[in-house]
């Protein structure tokens, strides 16, 4: 695929079959990851693979508790959304069975940033694929606590930046229509 094509075909998918990404895939995906740039060639990413639909309706569950035990409903602005994620039924990773978190490591200054690079990455060579994927801003900070870092063998100095579900789309992504550029300054 071109990747101009893939560019403007990649959107996020909100619903997944249950079908399991192959490992060889995933490692493609990882693979296209890590070619994205880094400040100072620091390269500060690693990788958590969580596999396992069922695993991560539990995780979803965990991660929507902690959310809306931890966000200040006065001052936070997914304040809207506390009822949905307090819907048992809303499955925070829309049914996907593959999960891939994007952490930090602790090197130089630009961590955060270059993770988000190798995410873009990652998320349009899974069109290249046939995959769909979907960044879950909500699961971060639980991605992020001490326990579940623990729990997923990922160091505890790693900074989860953004957990991104990989998987087959049951149905069709439709395309949202973009902004035209806004352009602040051209000198």
């Amino acid at each position: 695929m071109e990747l101009i094509k893939a560019i403007y075909q990649r959107r996020s998918c909100r619903n997944y079959t249950s079908a399991l990404v192959a490992r060889p895939f995933i490692m493609d995906l990882l693979n296209a990851a890590v070619q994205a740039p880094s400040g100072m060639d620091a390269q500060p990413w690693t990788f958590a693979v969580i596999e396992g639909a069922s695993r991560l309706k539990g995780y979803s569950d965990r991660a929507k508790m902690h959310f809306l035990r931890v966000f200040d409903p006065g001052r936070d602005p997914h304040a809207m959304h506390r009822e949905l994620l307090a819907d048992p039924k809303y499955n925070l990773f829309y049914n996907a069975s593959t999960l891939v978190v994007v952490y930090a490591k602790p090197k130089g200054q630009f961590a955060s940033v270059d993770c988000c690079l190798a995410a873009e990455n990652l998320m349009l060579a899974a069109v290249d694929k046939g995959l769909a994927t979907c960044p879950i801003g909500f699961a971060q900070s639980w991605l992020d606590a001490a326990e579940v870092k623990a729990e997923l063998r990922v160091p505890s100095d790693c900074t989860a930046v953004l957990p991104i579900i990989v998987g087959y789309p049951a149905g069709t992504t439709h395309e949202v229509a973009r902004k035209e550029p806004e352009v602040a300054s051209w000198l």
